[in-house]
């Protein structure tokens, strides 16, 4: 069996002819990690026996005809989003113990459409970073080149599934972290509409910005999964009433339907990495064929790192307050209440969570609420207003996922502007609420992968998809990281 040659779809067609057992892709999936992870750093948590138990399981169902739409089919999950009964430490000392006391929305969803989890993805600590260099174990590399960073807050999943540890992953988006992880390994990321997707279980970074989404190898292989994710849940009170139905049949369909297809002057400046250019002029050639293109502005675009640098640390502050010491997680036992607190808090959190709850805290503190928290929060609406005013002439935009390649380990841990930089074309959509993909489009002369990002308007993830199934089939890449061909 090539699990290199494998996707979601062909191996569920595969399962169901008898021809694999969920046990045998279990194996060789779990045979790939103990032979890449040493490498790359994606997990921090395998469980074999947990998985194999699982994949038993799967077998069993679909013998007694009662499998699932996802049966069989190993992922692996971002350590910040619950399973019962296992770790989740979002990559942080301070949880480094902790043990999930109940399933994740998306857990329980993935649970009943026959999943089968093999381990827990390294990440920046509680999601915040650019580049999974911030996780308080260690970092991960970059699949296509190990100097370099695989991008983040979600690197462990997105190296997880560019070097089929996985047919699939789950992650977190709070101002990029799918997408901008996604480019720089080479897979397709999906940031749903916010609301789309519920966010019971998942540890809070920033609620107002935080949406769980799929990592896949493929367009289909993304849609398949968010589909089994999506919907409404009481849980959770950000969840928005809406189901997804027949998604494969939609995308397909409605890929070959001509669009309006903005292209934000903003994104497209004199900074941007001349490879990501080229290869983005390649996707509007193409485009053109079919759609057209137009010239649009989001006048808005250039406060939007700053004002997610406002808003962002703000939820963070407050989220990450019950982090104590005392009702669960890392305990600096101490003389008073006061030096429990401080030592806790101090010894758990790494200096990039400490960095945003300062920075979160002090705009939030009487003299400077209005000054920035309230003032941001008036920017992030006319951000919002930029894209309503867009989507009323054209029908999706696209644009660079990142401003440049997947940078060196350690190039830009110093300075933590030029990492919040990295993001630059990703926090927008997340400011707004809405739909963003991100879809390889191409490698640099040196071997890197180059993204495309395509964004959609509110509860439009659907045209989203159905664009990149587009220009995915258009641009027929197949990209297998050199380490992956070497290891086979």
């Amino acid at each position: 069996m090539e699990l290199k040659e494998l996707t979601i779809k062909s191996s569920l067609e595969l399962l169901e002819r008898g021809e694999i057992t969920s046990r045998e892709l279990t194996e060789a999936t779990l045979e790939q990690i103990r032979k890449l992870d040493p490498l790359v750093k994606a997990f921090l948590y395998v469980n074999e026996e947990w998985a194999l138990a699982q994949a038993e399981a799967s077998d069993k169902r679909r013998r007694d005809k009662q499998a699932g739409p996802l049966e069989g089919i190993p992922l692996s999950i971002k350590d910040n989003i619950l399973i019962k009964g296992h770790p989740t430490t979002c990559a942080s000392k301070i949880l480094a113990n902790y043990i999930a006391p109940y399933d994740a929305t998306v857990i329980e969803k993935l649970k009943k459409a026959g999943a089968v989890f093999v381990g827990k993805t390294n990440m920046d600590e509680f999601a915040m970073g650019s580049s999974t260099e911030n996780s308080a174990f260690f970092p991960t590399r970059n699949p296509w080149d190990l100097e370099r960073v695989p991008g983040g807050s979600s690197g462990g999943s997105a190296v997880a599934v560019a070097l089929r540890m996985g047919l699939g992953s789950l992650g977190s988006d709070t101002g990029g972290s799918i997408r901008q992880p996604a480019a720089f390994c080479g897979v397709v990321g999906l940031k749903p509409t916010y609301g789309l997707v519920s966010r019971f279980g998942l540890v809070a970074f920033a609620s107002s910005l935080d949406q769980i989404g799929p990592f896949a190898l493929n367009v289909e292989d993304t849609a398949i999964l968010f589909q089994i994710i999506a919907g409404y849940d009481p849980k959770d009170s950000t969840s928005a009433p809406v189901s997804i139905d027949n998604l494969l049949s939609l995308i397909e369909k409605n890929s070959q339907i001509p669009l309006r297809i903005g292209l934000p002057k903003e994104y497209l400046t004199g900074d941007l990495h001349p490879e990501i250019q080229k290869a983005l002029e390649t996707c509007l050639s193409i485009l053109r064929k079919k759609h057209t293109l137009k010239e649009i502005t989001l006048p808005h675009t250039k406060y939007a790192v700053a004002t997610y640098y406002i808003i962002a640390p703000a939820e963070a502050s407050s989220n990450l307050a019950r982090y104590d010491g005392i009702k669960y997680g890392f305990r600096f036992e101490s003389k008073n209440l006061i030096e429990l607190y401080k030592k806790s808090r101090a010894k758990g959190f790494g200096k990039e969570v400490k960095r945003r709850i300062m920075l979160g805290t002090y705009a939030l503190s009487a003299g400077y609420y209005d000054a920035y928290y309230l003032k941001a929060s008036k920017v992030r609406t006319l951000i919002k207003r930029d894209f309503e005013q867009a989507f009323r002439e054209v029908d999706l935009i696209i644009s660079p996922t990142t401003p440049t390649p997947p940078f060196k380990l350690g190039e830009k841990v110093a300075d933590p502007l030029q990492m919040y930089l990295s993001d630059i074309f990703t926090i927008p959509v997340n400011l707004a609420g809405l739909p963003g993909l991100s879809l390889p489009v191409g490698l640099t002369r040196d071997n890197l992968p180059i993204g495309a990002q395509i964004i959609g308007p509110p509860f439009r993830d659907d045209i989203v998809l159905s664009l990149a199934y587009f220009l995915e089939r258009e641009l027929f890449l197949k990209l297998i990281p050199p380490i992956l061909t070497e290891n086979f």
